[in-house]
């Protein structure tokens, strides 16, 4: 123990001197009462405070936007998981009422996500991932449980890609479900709307239209949406009648897929007697 308090001393010997000094120094100068040690001790004592205020504040600040970061940083992951709540009750209630559809349907459904979607202006399409070995084909119907969504073009082993509505390539054959006229309702690119329907026939606004079961297309009524706007032509003698639908495209996360498919020498025949009556109309 001696010698190790020797080789504190022979090592650090000046540093303990000098800081046995400086507290020699400190006593004796706060015992002295004469004016000018109080003047300086004053001025040393608030030197020093000042300076470990400073300090002080400088580790307070440093410590304040550390904890205001972690603070961010929290606020950003509760806000991601609010996110992913309110994420998670919608798709819950659109859950539900899909589970409502398929309970009350008569036909084969299959199950469908949407992974991706391509909505432009005329060629709107979604990319589902039902595919080949879940008994998906081209030509089956997509739908939800307000209504007709589009039909599935093409398909490959796990997934597939269907025209939707708003697909110029697409047209539908509907009916007015209240006077059961039928008609043929297609996307301008804009909006949609059933030609060849004569002025003198019985369509008014706020009718139903649903899939009509003169075609093969879609095998059972589905709802498409209302008669948004009629007016008669006074030109070609062909109304002009605008649809709004009952699906919104945009939020929906989940479909289904009808598992019966078209008559493909019926859709030949209903193609060709489309592309007469357009070329008639123009």
């Amino acid at each position: 123990m001696i010698r190790f308090f020797t080789n504190v001393w022979n090592n650090f010997k000046e540093y303990i001197v000098l800081v046995i000094l400086i507290l020699a120094s400190l006593i004796i100068l706060s015992q002295n009462k004469s004016p000018q040690v109080q003047k300086v001790r004053a001025i040393a004592f608030g030197s020093f405070a000042t300076f470990t205020s400073i300090i002080s504040d400088m580790f307070s600040v440093t410590d304040l936007k550390r904890e205001n970061q972690q603070l961010r940083e929290r606020n950003a992951e509760l806000m991601i998981q609010i996110s992913k709540l309110r994420k998670y009750g919608i798709i819950n209630e659109e859950l539900k009422d899909l589970l409502g559809f398929k309970d009350t349907a008569n036909v084969p459904l299959i199950p469908a996500t949407i992974i991706s979607r391509s909505l432009s202006m005329t060629q709107n399409m979604l990319t589902l991932n039902a595919g080949r070995k879940h008994g998906v084909l081209p030509g089956m119907p997509v739908v939800n449980d307000r209504g007709f969504i589009g039909i599935v073009h093409s398909v490959s082993e796990d997934f597939s890609i269907a025209r939707t509505l708003n697909n110029v390539d697409l047209k539908l054959t509907v009916m007015d479900e209240r006077s059961r006229i039928n008609g043929i309702m297609k996307w301008t690119g804009e909006e949609l709307v059933i030609i060849n329907i004569p002025n003198t026939f019985d369509i008014k606004i706020g009718d139903r239209i649903v899939t009509s079961g003169i075609s093969s297309i879609v095998p059972l009524p589905l709802p498409v949406g209302i008669v948004e706007e009629f007016r008669p032509s006074e030109t070609s003698g062909f109304s002009y009648i605008k649809v709004k639908p009952f699906v919104d495209l945009k939020p929906i996360e989940n479909v289904f897929i009808i598992a019966e498919v078209q008559s493909k020498q019926k859709k030949d025949l209903e193609l060709n007697f489309y592309r007469r009556q357009s070329d008639e109309i123009r």
